[in-house]
């Protein structure tokens, strides 16, 4: 239910958020960290999340929302079916990112 441009239009919406290639993906990046990554190819958005963020997002519906099946999936990396998810929960998703890579530690 979220085409790309509603994407690139929430992730650029946050304070010094920048768009650079990622190898085929898009990559959405703030204070030089990658916070949301997006392929065309299957349509779906990656996003950084912390441990209990994920588990959150995931509870909604783990076939449109899931961990990465592999060691990136462990450290927050978790899959977004754009064409399934709804733009508010995706909105809340991309800012919880977002604060995900630019608090400070």
């Amino acid at each position: 239910m979220v085409d790309e441009a509603t994407l690139r239009e929430i992730a650029l919406s946050f304070p010094e958020t920048i768009e650079q290639p990622h190898f085929e993906k898009t990559s959405f990046r703030a204070k030089k960290k990658i916070f949301a990554t997006y392929s065309s190819h299957d349509k779906r958005a990656c996003l950084k999340l912390s441990e209990i963020d994920q588990s959150v997002f995931c509870s909604l519906d783990k076939t449109i929302v899931y961990p990465v099946p592999n060691k990136w999936g462990k450290q927050g990396w978790t899959l977004f079916e754009l064409n399934l998810i709804e733009k508010e929960v995706l909105h809340d998703a991309l800012e919880t990112a977002y604060k995900e890579v630019t608090r400070k530690k």
